[in-house]
C-alpha cells in the first residue's frame, strides 16, 4: 500500500505542476490585458474630464456671449464703435447727454466708444434711430 500511495502523490504534485505551468502562460496574458485596458479606461476618463470642461468653458462663454448682441441678433444693423463716437460728434452732444437720448447710462456710452462693449438689440435699434436724427431733432429730443 506504501508504494501506491507515493504514486499518488507523485501524480497529483505532477498534475499540480503542470496546471501552474499552463496558468502562467494564460495569467501572463490576462494580466497583459488587465493592463492595457486599465491605462486606455484612464486614458478614456482623462479625455472625458477634458471635454466636460470644454463644455463647461464653452456654455459660460456662450452666457456671456449671450449679454452681449450677436451680429444676427440685429440684422442690417452693423455696429461700429469709431461710427458711434462720429455721430455722437457730428449730433454734439457729451456722452452723458447721448447716454439719455438713448435710455442707457453713460458709462454705456463710454464703454460703447472705446470698443470694450456691444450694445444689445434693443439699444441698437435706439441707436439707429438717433443716427437718422439731426442736431435740432436730438435737442428737442433732450428738451422734452
Amino acid at each position: 500500500m506504501f508504494p501506491m500511495s507515493s504514486l499518488i502523490n507523485s501524480l497529483k504534485s505532477e498534475i499540480a505542476r503542470v496546471a501552474r505551468k499552463e496558468l502562467k502562460d494564460e495569467l501572463l496574458a490576462l494580466r497583459k490585458a488587465v493592463t492595457a485596458h486599465r491605462s486606455e479606461i484612464a486614458a478614456l476618463k482623462r479625455e472625458v474630464k477634458a471635454l466636460a470642461s470644454a463644455v463647461k468653458a464653452g456654455t459660460r462663454a456662450s452666457k456671456a456671449r449671450g449679454q452681449e448682441v450677436p451680429a444676427a441678433a440685429a440684422p442690417g444693423i452693423r455696429f461700429s464703435a469709431a461710427r458711434f463716437a462720429a455721430l455722437r460728434a457730428k449730433l454734439g452732444l457729451s456722452q452723458a447727454q447721448l447716454a439719455t437720448l438713448l435710455g442707457v447710462s453713460y458709462l454705456s456710452v463710454h464703454k460703447w466708444e472705446g470698443g470694450k462693449a456691444q450694445p444689445r438689440a434693443a439699444q441698437l435699434q435706439k441707436i439707429a434711430a438717433v443716427m437718422k436724427m439731426g442736431k435740432r431733432e436730438a435737442a428737442k429730443q433732450l428738451e422734452a
